[in-house]
C-alpha cells in the first residue's frame, strides 16, 4: 500500500456548535451510544451480505459475519469491531464527516426538510455515530472496504473542531471503533454494563454479538420468523424472556402486515393479573422496536392503556423517529399502528372465544376488568370490546357467564331493550325486589356484580341496536303479558283499592318528606311491599354508590319509592293509618329504609335501628 500522509481537516465553527448539541443535548441516556454503534455495525454486515450476492469477489470472504466487543478496564477503552462492508477513504469522510463537510446552513436546511417530511433520520447525517462522543474523549475508526483492491484507513477525532484521516495497513474487512472513555464513563469498559446494554437494546440483532468470544445475543427475534417455523415451546420461552416470567402464557398472537404499514408483532396474554394481586398499576408490557433495535421499552403510546396487561413486541420499519431514535415524531402514524394492533388483538380474542371457549374464559376471569376499562375509555374499539364482555344472567347457571350476543339471541320478539341489575352477588340480586316483574314476564336480566359494570353499560348505551336499561329505572316499560279476563266485580274492587291507594300514597309522600322525590303505585312488584327506583335514569344505584364513595361532594340523588298496593303490609298500613297514624308513620319510615338497603344505598343506621326496636316492642305488646 502506498504511503499516504495524514490529513487533518478543521470543522467550521458553526458545525462545531452543531456537533456540541448532538453530543450533549440530543440523547437523554448516555448508554444509547452503544446501541447506535452496534446498529451501525449490523447495518454494515447486512450491506455486505447483500453486496456479496452481487459481487463475486470480495476481500476476506471467509471472515464470519459478526460483531465483537472488547474492553480494557485499566486503559479505559471500549472497542466495537464488525466484519461488514467496510469503508474506503472517501466513504469514511462522507459517512463520518457529513457534519464536518456540510455548511451549517445546508445541514440545518436538510435537517428541517427531512423532519417536515417525517422521514427516518437515523444515520442520515452520521449522528448515531457521533453519540460515541458522549462517553469518549477520543474516537478512532479503522476501516477496510470489502472491495478487493481497497486499502485501509483510519479516522480520528476528539470532537474539538477537527478530524484526521490517514492510511492504516494490515486491516481485515470491516470497521473497528475504539473509544477512549471519559472519566465519568469508565463503567462502559466493564463486562457487566456492556452485557446489560446489549441485552436491553440490541439483543435481537440478526448477527452474533460477542464479548470475550462469547455470544451474548442468543435469543432470536421470534416475531421476525415465519409462524410455521416456530414451535410452541419456542413461543413460551420467548415470552418468559421478554416478560421476565416463570409460567407459560395463556395465549399469543403472532401477527404481521405489509399494508398500510409494515408491522411485525408478537404479543402474549400472561396467566396472572398483578394488579388484582395488589402490586399496583401495571406498566405497559409491550416494547417498540425498529428493525429489531429497541426504540422504547414498555411503550405508553403504541397501545391503549387498557391493554397494559398484554406483553410482547411490536416492530415497524415505518416508524418515523427523531434523530436520536428516542422519540416518535408522527403521532398520526403511531395512532395508526395502535389501531391496527388493537383491532387485530380484539379480533383474535373473538376468534379464541369461539374456537377455545375454555381458554377465553380464563382470560376473561383474569383480565376481564381491563376489557371493561376499554369499553368505558376506548370509543374507537368499543363495539369490538362489547362482543367480548361476559356476565351472569337470570337464565344462566350460577358461575356461568354469557355474552351480550347470546342475550340478544334469546330475547323475545316484543322485547326492545337489554336489561341489567347490579348487586354484590347473585344471591343478593335474586333475593331483591327488582327481578319480580322480570320473573313474572319471563324476561332475562344480566347481573352486574362489579363496581365498573354499570359504567360499562352506561358508556355502551346499546348493543346490536338494543338499548341497555337498568332494572331500577322508574320509567321501566316491560313487554306486557296478556292478563286474565277480569270480572265486573273485580274491576269495582280494584277501583275501590285504587281510591284507598291514592290517599295512602299521598300521605306516605307527605310523611317521608324530602327523603323521596315521589311515591308511586308500582306495576312491577309481585312479592315485595316497596322498591326504590331512579326517577331520571341517569345514574343507577350502583353508580351512585361508587361516586359517593370516591367523591365526598357527590350527594346521592333523591329517589322514587314505588309501593305494591296489593301487598298485605301496605293494605294493613292503610288500616293502621286510621287507628294510629304515629305508629303508621314509623312503619312508613322503616319500609323506606328497608327498600333503600335493598337498593344498596346507605341509610342513617342509628335512626333505623332505634325505630326498628320501637316497632318490635309495639309488636310484642
Amino acid at each position: 500500500m502506498s504511503e499516504v500522509q495524514a490529513e487533518t481537516k478543521e470543522f467550521k465553527s458553526e458545525v462545531k456548535q452543531l456537533l456540541d448539541i448532538v453530543i450533549h443535548s440530543l440523547y437523554t441516556e448516555k448508554e444509547v451510544f452503544l446501541r447506535e454503534l452496534v446498529s451501525n455495525s449490523a447495518d454494515a454486515l447486512e450491506k455486505f451480505r447483500h453486496q456479496q450476492l452481487l459481487d463475486g469477489e470480495v476481500f476476506d470472504k471467509d471472515a464470519p459475519l459478526e460483531i465483537n466487543i472488547s474492553f480494557d478496564e485499566e486503559a479505559h477503552t471500549l472497542t466495537i469491531t464488525d466484519t461488514g462492508v467496510g469503508m474506503t477513504k472517501d466513504e469514511l469522510e462522507k459517512n463520518l464527516g457529513t457534519i464536518a463537510h456540510s455548511g451549517s446552513g445546508t445541514f440545518l436546511t436538510e435537517l428541517a426538510d427531512a423532519a417536515q417530511k417525517d422521514v427516518n433520520l437515523i444515520g442520515q447525517f452520521g449522528v448515531g455515530f457521533y453519540a460515541a462522543f458522549m462517553v469518549a474523549d477520543k474516537v478512532t475508526v479503522q476501516s477496510r472496504s470489502f472491495q478487493p483492491d481497497a486499502e485501509g484507513y483510519q479516522w480520528e477525532s476528539t470532537a474539538d473542531g477537527s478530524y484526521t484521516l490517514s492510511a492504516c495497513s494490515g486491516l481485515h474487512r470491516g470497521t473497528k471503533i475504539v473509544l477512549e472513555l471519559m472519566e465519568d464513563a469508565h463503567n462502559y469498559a466493564s463486562e457487566y454494563d456492556i452485557k446489560r446494554i446489549i441485552t436491553q437494546y440490541s439483543n435481537f440483532v440478526s448477527f452474533p454479538i460477542k464479548i470475550k468470544g462469547d455470544e451474548v445475543n442468543t435469543v432470536q427475534a421470534l416475531w421476525s420468523k415465519s409462524k410455521s417455523d416456530i414451535k410452541d415451546e419456542e413461543y413460551n420461552e420467548f415470552f418468559k424472556f421478554i416478560a421476565n416470567a416463570s409460567d407459560d402464557p395463556l395465549c399469543h398472537l403472532h401477527f404481521s402486515a405489509d399494508a398500510p404499514l409494515a408491522i411485525k408483532s408478537l404479543v402474549y396474554v400472561p396467566k396472572d393479573n398483578f394488579e388484582e394481586m395488589g402490586f399496583g398499576r401495571m406498566e405497559p408490557g409491550v416494547s417498540l422496536y425498529c428493525q429489531k433495535i429497541l426504540i422504547e421499552q414498555q411503550s405508553k403510546e403504541i397501545l391503549p392503556e387498557w391493554m397494559r396487561f398484554v406483553k410482547g413486541v411490536i416492530d415497524s420499519e415505518d416508524l418515523p423517529l427523531n434523530i436520536s431514535r428516542q422519540a416518535l415524531q408522527d403521532s398520526a402514524l403511531v395512532a395508526k399502528i395502535n389501531k391496527i394492533i388493537t383491532s387485530r388483538f380484539l379480533k383474535y380474542l373473538a376468534e379464541l372465544a369461539k374456537k377455545e371457549p375454555e381458554t377465553y374464559e380464563k382470560i376473561w376471569k383474569t383480565f376481564g376488568i381491563f376489557l371493561k376499562e376499554g369499553a368505558t375509555s376506548d370509543f374507537m374499539h368499543r363495539d369490538a370490546i362489547a362482543k367480548l364482555l361476559r356476565f351472569e344472567s337470570s337464565k344462566s347457571e350460577p358461575g356461568k357467564q354469557i355474552s351480550l350476543a347470546e342475550y340478544v339471541e334469546r330475547m323475545a320478539e316484543d322485547q326492545k331493550d337489554i336489561y341489567y341489575i347490579n348487586g354484590p352477588n347473585r344471591d343478593a340480586i335474586e333475593a331483591g325486589p327488582y327481578l319480580e316483574a322480570f320473573k313474572k314476564g319471563d324476561i332475562e336480566v344480566l347481573y352486574t356484580m362489579e363496581p365498573i359494570d354499570d359504567f360499562v353499560f352506561s358508556h355502551l348505551g346499546e348493543f346490536d341496536d338494543k338499548k341497555m336499561v337498568s332494572a331500577d329505572r322508574a320509567d321501566l316499560e316491560l313487554p306486557e303479558k296478556e292478563s286474565d279476563e277480569s270480572t265486573e266485580e273485580g274491576e269495582k274492587t280494584e277501583a275501590m283499592e285504587s281510591a284507598v291507594a291514592d290517599s295512602l300514597i299521598k300521605w306516605m309522600k307527605e310523611t317521608l318528606g324530602d327523603k323521596v322525590k315521589d311515591v308511586l303505585a308500582s306495576h312491577r312488584l309481585v312479592d315485595s311491599p316497596a322498591i326504590i327506583v331512579n326517577p331520571d335514569g341517569m345514574f343507577t344505584s350502583s353508580m351512585e354508590r361508587i361516586m359517593n364513595a370516591t367523591n365526598q361532594e357527590h350527594q346521592i340523588s333523591t329517589k322514587n319509592m314505588e309501593i305494591n298496593t296489593s301487598h298485605a303490609l301496605i293494605k294493613d298500613l292503610a288500616t293502621m293509618r286510621t287507628k294510629d297514624e304515629s305508629f303508621a308513620a314509623s312503619v312508613v319510615g322503616q319500609i323506606h329504609d328497608n327498600a333503600m338497603i335493598q337498593a344498596g344505598l346507605l341509610v342513617e343506621p342509628r335512626t333505623m335501628v332505634d325505630r326498628s326496636y320501637a316497632i318490635m316492642q309495639r309488636a310484642l305488646k
